[in-house]
């Protein structure tokens, strides 16, 4: 079930941030990229797919017509905000609103989640908890094999991709700017992996405590509320948290502060047209042309 809200988020709030017609196809297709993941976790029957498939389609116009002009105004203050030097505490105020989209996304998908995870059979299950272990192994593979200097690189690699979408092409002083920040970095690969692994018998556990309540409305009610919970209880906290990982949150927005108040006026004009054509492609999207 984090998995859906995850790819929701990534589908949604984070599109990659690029050419306005691959935002549209992007989006055009997040009812069946969604299908999908959820297919790959919970491996559906015939008589869950049409239900699955019009939540989906539920969710989908709920998020058209809702968050899509909030991300377009937050879109366009970022315009504004890329002309200029930002602070790691304005950056991390756009994180908590993007939180807070995301937060808003668990209270929508709680319920359907519910519903399917009700329905899950012991077959299901246990393709479930084999698929759980496929994606913890890619997480081990990503983050904790190699050298310390090769886990570095990926890392690396990783984020300079992401942020020249944003900015075009980094320098070399700005490529190094990036492995001193990573390298610095509080974020703890191991305990990760470990907090996922626990997580992931929780959450086969809780499922299997939801199928042995009796049937009902009440069954129903109870469950929809647990999973918006258990969903909200498992995100990213507030930078401002007394929490490890608000850590992690506070060094990500002064890695970005720190990297953008060292672009050129060049890349800058460059993020500024990156986030309007995004801004106009949601708005188009979300019948506000």
């Amino acid at each position: 079930m984090l998995t859906w809200l995850r790819i929701i988020a990534a589908s949604l709030v984070l599109l990659a941030l690029g050419a306005c017609s691959t935002v549209r196809i992007g989006y055009g297709q997040a009812h069946n990229l969604l299908y999908w993941w959820i297919d790959s976790y919970a491996d559906l029957h015939d008589g869950q797919s049409s239900q699955v498939r019009q939540d989906i389609d539920r969710f989908m116009a709920w998020h058209r017509a809702r968050e899509l002009p909030r991300y377009a105004a937050l879109l366009r203050r970022w315009q504004d905000m890329a002309r200029d030097d930002v602070t790691a505490e304005a950056v991390c105020r756009q994180y908590d609103e993007l939180r807070d989209a995301w937060l808003r996304m668990a209270g929508q998908a709680g319920p359907p989640l519910a519903r399917l995870a009700l329905q899950l059979d012991a077959a299901q299950m246990a393709h479930f908890e084999r698929h759980q272990h496929k994606r913890l192994e890619g997480f081990e593979k990503d983050f904790l094999r190699g050298t310390p200097g090769q886990r570095l690189d990926r890392r690396a690699n990783r984020l300079r991709s992401r942020y020249e979408t944003l900015y075009g092409p980094l320098t070399r002083a700005q490529e190094d700017l990036l492995r001193q920040w990573l390298a610095r970095s509080p974020f703890d690969p191991q305990q990760t992996l470990q907090t996922n692994q626990r997580e992931a018998g929780e959450l086969r556990e809780m499922v299997r405590q939801w199928q042995a309540l009796p049937p009902g409305p009440a069954r129903q009610a109870s469950t929809a509320r647990a999973a918006g919970d258990w969903l909200a209880s498992r995100l990213p906290p507030s930078q401002a948290a007394d929490h490890p990982t608000a850590a992690v949150v506070r060094h990500g927005c002064e890695l970005f502060a720190a990297l953008h108040n060292h672009t050129s006026p060049e890349q800058r004009a460059h993020a500024e047209r990156v986030l309007k054509d995004y801004e106009s492609d949601l708005r188009s999207l979300g019948g506000q042309d």
